[in-house]
């Protein structure tokens, strides 16, 4: 792994099926199927159009007996039909399904959080050491003889800790925190390894971007030190749809391959999962096209901890730096003012040279330095060449443009002692978190404390291009800590409006909330209405509610867990029934499916979060 310089990390190779994971070789993609598992016809047509969008593993829920056993049926349709794709069991509460998957198919997820501890309550519990231990082995007694099962059959598993199923008993020792995760993962991995069984996959997920990288960072060094290199699965939970899913997805995938970790990814996405396989595609081409990139040195800061990241704390001019939320600068130096949404509008527009004729009241606005005259709401936009006019300016507010190969010794001294500036910085090498970090870590280690503004160039002329390789370009440094901005310039004929990707971005990394947020689960076999639909329902109801977290899940599997961290809950109680909660507290039940959306909406304004 590298934080500078892009290299994978190396972990052993495991066996499934045809397609092995890890070691030389290739990032794996993959996709669930959402379809109920014991219909055969519907879930081998599925398993064909994600294998044929390029899909190498298949998953499928198995709630029960029924639905594991029925893999087999699936397994052997299949194979009739020349597929021979590995597929994958999905294990939630009953090890005696995980047993059963593990005679038909390649490989089985079991979750630490309900295998064998009891389904979670939230109870506040206190375990004493002795009480731990003894659960400690009821998780041997149990996981030991479906290891042995998975020997015979060459069956390989994937142990999946999910951020919103934390059982009680971890929860107690270590709440809901990153080392919870690593702990209740740790816990199974050790047995594994006691018992000699290699073909283990590890993931740990949640939907928070922040919390899943750290914890994946965390795991990866805990391992490393216990002599294990099991392979990783990434993704980022509930990420939603469309736009937003794409860019969530992005940022928290985006910076762990960044670091060379991961050796299968699953973008999860709130739409059909064939959709998932092309998105995850472009992500994992595009970050490892940094391999063998032109060298980049850099030393860390004094102190800096590449895991448990803390925000940077600049000097502040204005609203920019400090504790401020990152800004949003739209480049228009075309004279295009094709800005996308309405409400998103950016703090600062960049016109080059050029005064717009007609703009919105109080905007403002940067132009060249060599144009620049002062008036209210516009400022100087100098380049590094002419930095040494900076101090002859007396704007109030600066922005200097360096790329970070123009950062010398001599310019980082001039905006050290110009209180007024503010860096754009920018890097067109192949590895651009690595050139970018390198920069920000020199720059700070002179006591240099200026804002720092990211920018980057891109010729894309698909939005979901952009969209994916933005989110992964910026979302590792925002989430590294660095960032007072964005800045995107993307030359294309098509002149796709980038500016709402950069609110879209900096949401995804928690730095600046501008909207409403949905925690949208992907669907599976388990849910039980039309997420698709209910989605789009919610969100025209709700859009407006900036800063709000609504959580909505198929069923109860990661539901009350997950949503957590939302302020309200849409969750799958049954076949078109539905409950609502507020946090972790369900307060409706079983409420018929026609009803809910107007019930979430009567509960949001009930409690006084609601405006028009």
């Amino acid at each position: 792994m590298g934080y500078f310089n892009y290299t994978r990390r190396k972990s052993s190779e495991v066996h499934i099926g045809n397609t092995p994971m890890g070691g030389d070789n290739p990032v794996r993609i993959q996709s669930m199927a959402n379809v109920p598992t014991l219909d055969t016809d519907a879930s081998v047509a599925q398993a064909i159009r994600i294998i044929d969008a390029g899909g190498e593993y298949v998953r499928f829920t198995a709630q029960g007996e029924r639905e594991a056993r029925n893999l087999g049926n699936i397994r052997k349709n299949l194979n009739e039909l020349g597929y021979t794709t590995p597929l994958i069991a999905d294990i939630h509460f009953n090890p005696k399904v995980a047993d059963i998957a593990a005679e038909y198919i390649e490989k089985v997820r079991i979750n630490p959080g309900n295998y064998v501890d009891k389904v979670k309550t939230f109870d506040h519990l206190e375990y004493t050491d002795e009480e731990y231990a003894r659960e400690i082995e009821k998780i041997r007694n149990r996981f030991i003889p479906f290891l042995n099962i998975c020997k015979k059959h060459k069956t390989a598993i994937r142990i999946g800790v999910n951020h919103g199923s934390l059982s009680d008993r971890i929860m107690s020792r270590y709440g809901d925190t990153p080392e919870g995760m690593v702990a209740s993962c740790m816990e199974f991995l050790r047995i594994c390894k006691e018992e000699q069984f290699n073909d283990v996959v590890i993931s740990i997920k949640a939907s928070n971007t922040v919390v899943m990288v750290e914890t994946v960072r965390l795991l990866v060094q805990t391992m490393d030190a216990e002599d294990m290199h099991y392979p990783l699965h990434l993704g980022v939970t509930e990420a939603g749809d469309g736009e937003d899913g794409r860019i969530k997805s992005a940022v928290g995938i985006g910076a762990l391959l960044a670091d060379g970790i991961g050796d299968t990814i699953r973008v999860s996405l709130s739409e059909e999962p064939e959709n998932e396989i092309p998105v995850a595609k472009k992500l994992v081409n595009y970050i490892c096209q940094r391999e063998g990139h032109t060298p980049i040195s850099g030393t860390l800061i004094n102190g800096y901890d590449t895991i448990k990241l803390k925000r940077h704390i600049t000097r502040t001019i204005g609203e920019i730096g400090g504790n401020f939320p990152p800004i949003v600068i739209s480049d228009q130096e075309e004279g295009l003012f094709n800005i996308g949404d309405s409400s998103l509008q950016p703090d600062y527009i960049y016109t080059g040279k050029e005064l717009p004729g007609f703009l919105p009241d109080n905007t403002r606005l940067l132009v060249d330095a060599d144009t620049w005259k002062p008036q209210p709401n516009i400022f100087p936009y100098f380049r590094a060449a002419d930095i040494e006019k900076l101090g002859k300016c007396n704007s109030p507010l600066k922005f200097v443009e360096a790329s970070c190969e123009e950062i010398t010794d001599r310019l980082i001294e001039i905006l050290k002692n110009d209180p007024a500036s503010v860096l754009i910085l920018t890097s067109q090498h192949q590895n651009y978190p690595g050139s970018i970090r390198a920069c920000i870590h020199r720059i700070i280690s002179t006591g240099c404390n200026v804002p720092i503004v990211l920018k980057k160039e891109y010729s894309e002329n698909d939005p979901e291009d952009l969209q994916i390789k933005a989110a992964a370009d910026f979302g590792t440094i925002l989430l590294d800590g660095f960032g007072n901005g964005l800045m995107l310039h993307n030359k294309s004929a098509n002149h796709i409006p980038s500016d709402k990707y950069l609110f879209g971005i900096l949401q995804a990394t928690r730095t600046r909330i501008s909207k409403t947020e949905y925690i949208s689960c992907p669907s599976c076999g388990r849910t039980l209405y039309n997420l698709q639909e209910t989605i789009a329902k919610i969100k025209k109801a709700t859009q407006h509610l900036k800063g709000l977290k609504i959580g909505i899940m198929g069923c109860i599997v990661n539901g009350p867990g997950e949503m957590a961290d939302a302020d309200y809950g849409y969750v799958g109680a049954g076949r078109n029934r539905i409950s609502l909660y507020k946090k972790k507290t369900c307060v409706l039940r079983n409420i018929p499916e026609e009803e809910a959306v107007s019930k979430l909406v009567q509960l949001i304004k009930e409690n006084g979060d609601w405006n028009d």
